[in-house]
């Protein structure tokens, strides 16, 4: 009897703990999120505010900045292919970035894979090349996002400052109970946490070791770093770098536009200016960073505490973040079905050309 490909017990429960990993956790987050997010809060008053304060012509604007986002994302990857010898036409390409977020709706992180997959298969290239530059995408996406928030950052320091002392607080024994986080954020402790972060990271580099996991896990840092290199020594580096703020560009332009469907959004806006609009953005953007399906959940929750900072009360923000997550989600789950029906007639076209031209044989 052959038992080669049977699989051992410990091989089956990793495979159910990469599952409960990477699907199952990110739907428990969000819907456990959701339900915070609902729970004490009037259903009936936040849909009032919807259907009563919401432009929705501003929501429509926005939407339409959010697919320029993803065509402009697919021309960046088109031109980190191009430097690897991978020449893919635009469409497919558009269609791989329609379909990666809406495959991250269900699968979180799957997205990416199924984008390389496509374009690997179509194109016939090797999957581990197409996939190195897909991570050299996100990797361009987190440092940019990281420049945008240290910068937020600084630039809202004094907001930041102003609430911390004089807002944050917990709740012990049902009364308040006022805990600045300025004392947290002064502390030695959070300090010598961060060095030793720094010296464990050196060490994991530094260190010599023969154990095969840590040598795969410095190999594959090691590869991503060189993936992300390569894009500053790729032609058109101007172009690829125009591209990039193009598309963050678009990303806070959309949050601009959302910030005017509302007019107590429009006025903190007004009262604030685009510094309100840059702390929700940043904050946003980080949520999007927690394992859930679309974001769903995290990202609602960073936008009110974001509005909160600016004195928007909870049902109010969290009408404003729902509206706008709803519809993008909504406008995700419209680019999906079009590029895989997109992806169905092209296939179907090319198998009845390739029976025409062997019928001509």
């Amino acid at each position: 009897m052959e038992t080669g490909n049977a699989s051992t017990p410990q091989q089956c429960r990793h495979r159910w703990l990469g599952w409960l990993l990477k699907y199952a956790i990110p739907v428990v987050i969000s819907f456990g999120l959701c339900w915070l997010l609902f729970t004490g809060v009037d259903f009936g008053d936040m849909v009032g505010i919807i259907r009563g304060e919401c432009n929705f012509w501003w929501i429509a604007l926005a939407l339409s900045i959010s697919v320029l986002s993803h065509i402009l994302r697919a021309v960046r990857w088109g031109m980190q292919l191009r430097a690897l010898g991978i020449d893919t036409p635009m469409f497919p390409l558009i269609l791989s970035i329609f379909g990666t977020y809406s495959v991250n709706l269900v699968f979180p992180r799957l997205g990416e894979v199924w984008r390389t997959g496509y374009i690997a298969h179509r194109q016939g290239a090797q999957f581990a090349t197409v996939f190195g530059s897909m991570v050299a995408d996100r990797l361009a996406d987190m440092f940019t996002a990281l420049v945008i928030t240290v910068f937020t950052f600084i630039l809202a320091a004094g907001t930041f400052t102003q609430y911390v002392a004089g807002n944050a607080a917990t709740y012990a024994h049902g009364e308040q109970q006022p805990q600045p986080l300025a004392g947290y954020v002064s502390s030695p402790l959070l300090w010598i946490a961060l060095a030793a972060c720094v010296v464990l990271v050196w060490w994991f580099f530094a260190h010599k070791t023969s154990n095969p996991a840590m040598l795969k896990a410095k190999a594959a840092v090691r590869e991503l770093w060189a993936g992300f290199a390569a894009i500053f020594t790729m032609p058109g580096k101007g172009l690829w770098l125009l591209l990039t703020v193009g598309i963050w560009g678009c990303y806070f332009v959309q949050m601009l536009v959302v910030f005017q469907a509302f007019g107590f959004t429009a006025e903190v806006a007004s009262h604030d200016g685009v510094t309100a609009v840059l702390v929700t953005f940043v904050l946003s953007s980080i949520a999007m960073g927690v394992p859930s399906n679309g974001g769903i959940g995290p990202w609602q929750w960073a936008v009110i505490f974001a509005l909160g900072i600016y004195g928007v009360d909870r049902v109010h923000a969290g009408a404003f973040a729902n509206v706008v997550l709803g519809t993008q989600t909504l406008l995700l789950i419209f680019l999906g079905i079009f590029t895989f029906a997109s992806i169905a007639l092209m296939r179907r076209k090319a198998r009845s050309t390739q029976n025409i031209n062997n019928l001509k044989k």
